[in-house]
């Protein structure tokens, strides 16, 4: 008999683990019937021999002769022999048969413990709107979402090889402003093509917001964010409905290599927020004048560090003009070749018996956006003079920051500033001598709110908030001076993917970071050096309602 376990065996038992059993109790069987005939083996020549002798008696009468026995003898012991051959051959086979069991059921084990403890390919694409509504959002958590991803990897929110989802972002509002199509509100861009007149109002998508993570191992992850974003598309003269602003970009995109629950240490690369100072709000929607300010973006890589407290985080970022507020000298120019700034960040969570929290942190960025000259064109040459925003720069301008977040309960409250260390040169005009006083000054920028959640019998408490931010870069009584923006804002979450807000803001002063000190071409296309259209006594006051919602 032969007992092996071929393709077919193998794939039954893989399906059907009751025939496994059953299998494994017929090997042991064939064991014990294998060791009890070699056990029996010591007797079976004395039976056969005397089966034998009887037969031949009660056959001839007499008793064989030695010629007789001796062939006897040696007819019996060819049949021992062939008996003890197969013996052994059916005991090799059932000990391979009962080894191969043995492995193939180890193998279906960590089958099953590695899809439970790894990734559930019962559901190779999924959705989690409450993971979506977290890393989407633009107010919270600004430039540490992938702290939070890895997170929600570490308590096992995102199974899936895939999740999917979306945020979208609907408004309506009304502002009115003090100065014809001066309107301050940063969460759309200050030009006359985006708002004309003294009054302005919109029922509007804002913007709309596609991610995908990828679980491509255990420890590494891909991410994707497309972005929609026609109000604060950068289209120089296009209206929100030019195809110019309506267009779709790959917002983020990086890999992330990291797993908390094996180690405090994560890497990634790509198209990333750049670690440099809180930029997070109290407000529902409107971002914070630090935020505006100081939030970069930009390709580079990053390496971080969270434990016992602690979160560090250092990356080198792309040098030349980023994204946002990242720009380093490439030899004279503003052209993104070479690797050469960074940005470093360190901030630790104290607890207190009350179980509050406060969040302190510093950080460090190399290269700013704030390092442009007031750029001189010929007389007579058409073109921008002054400032331009992503344009070359001669020298670096580094800066740091500090902020605090103490969230106690229901009360939330944050502080930030952040500062250049140097003067941002073109913030002086050496062209008109109306301006010759007014010497170049450094970028600062502060923000102070606070936000409490009040139970009103509804499902959910109604959040209630105030900020104000300050934005300064000019010389005191400039018209560049500053810009001061004011936030009241109250939301209220449906659900942990659904929110409804309404903001009032009111804006002081009107500081366009493009050709603020003067030398915007008019409507000729000559650059008007002899005045900036920054203007201190500007005012623009706005009531939004919107809803944000994930998926």
């Amino acid at each position: 008999m032969r007992i092996s376990l071929n393709n077919r065996s193998s794939q039954i038992i893989n399906r059907n683990l009751l025939s496994t059993d059953i299998f494994e109790i017929f090997v042991n069987k064939l064991l014990k019937f294998t060791q009890y005939h070699i056990d029996s083996q010591m007797n079976l020549p004395k039976v056969l021999l005397t089966m034998s002798l009887c037969t031949f008696s009660f056959v001839h009468g007499d008793t064989p002769t030695n010629e007789q026995l001796f062939k006897m003898l040696r007819e019996m012991q060819q049949q021992i022999e062939a008996l003890q051959s197969r013996t052994l051959t059916a005991e090799a086979e059932a000990t391979h048969a009962k080894n191969e069991l043995s492995a193939l059921k180890q193998k279906i084990t960590e089958n099953e413990e590695s899809k439970a403890g790894s990734i559930d390919f019962e559901n190779l694409i999924r959705t989690n709107a409450e993971y979506s509504y977290m890393v989407l959002d633009h107010t919270e958590n600004t430039n540490t979402k992938q702290l939070r991803q890895l997170e929600a990897l570490r308590d096992g929110d995102l199974k899936s090889r895939l999740t999917i989802g979306g945020n979208i972002n609907a408004l309506v509002n009304y502002q009115k402003a003090n100065t014809d199509s001066k309107f301050g509100w940063l969460m759309r861009h200050p030009t006359s093509a985006n708002q004309f007149g003294n009054e302005v109002s919109e029922a509007v998508i804002h913007s709309v917001s596609l991610q995908v993570t990828g679980r491509v191992t255990d420890n590494l992850t891909a991410y994707a964010e497309l972005l929609y974003n026609p109000e604060q598309n950068f289209a120089s003269g296009a209206t929100i409905t030019d195809l110019e602003r309506n267009n779709i970009n790959m917002r983020r995109a990086y890999l992330l290599y990291g797993d908390l629950a094996s180690s405090p240490f994560y890497a990634s690369i790509g198209k990333m927020d750049i670690p440099f100072g809180l930029n997070d709000t109290v407000n529902p929607f409107t971002n914070s004048t630090n935020w505006h300010s100081f939030a970069g973006l930009s390709y580079g890589a990053k390496v971080g560090y969270t434990a016992n407290n602690w979160h560090l985080r250092a990356m080198a970022v792309q040098g030349g003009a980023q994204f946002r507020n990242a720009n380093t000298s490439v030899h004279g120019s503003s052209v993104p070749s070479k690797l050469n700034n960074f940005a470093l960040d360190a901030n630790y969570t104290f607890e207190f018996d009350d179980d509050s929290t406060l969040l302190a942190g510093v950080s460090y960025q190399h290269g700013t956006a704030y390092c442009q000259d007031y750029e001189i064109l010929p007389p007579g040459q058409r073109g921008g003079a002054g400032v331009q925003h992503f344009g070359d720069c001669d020298e670096d301008n580094p800066a740091i920051a500090a902020y605090l977040k103490y969230i106690n309960d229901k009360l939330n409250v944050i502080v930030e500033y952040a500062q250049t260390l140097d003067e941002w040169p073109g913030t002086h005009n050496p062209v008109n001598p109306n301006f010759s006083d007014f010497s170049a000054q450094k970028n600062t920028t502060f923000t102070l709110g606070a936000s409490y959640g009040f139970d009103f019998g509804l499902k959910n408490d109604v959040e209630l908030s105030a900020e104000f931010s300050r934005f300064i870069a000019g010389d005191d009584g400039s018209p560049w001076e500053k810009q001061d923006q004011l936030v009241f804002g109250a939301s209220y979450f449906l659900d942990n993917n659904v929110k409804f807000f309404a903001e009032y803001i009111h804006v002081d002063g009107w500081v366009p970071l493009n050709f603020l000190s003067g030398g915007n071409p008019d409507s000729d296309g000559f650059a008007q050096n002899n005045q900036s259209w920054s203007d201190q006594d500007s005012t623009t006051d706005a009531i939004v309602l919107g809803v944000t919602a994930a998926f």
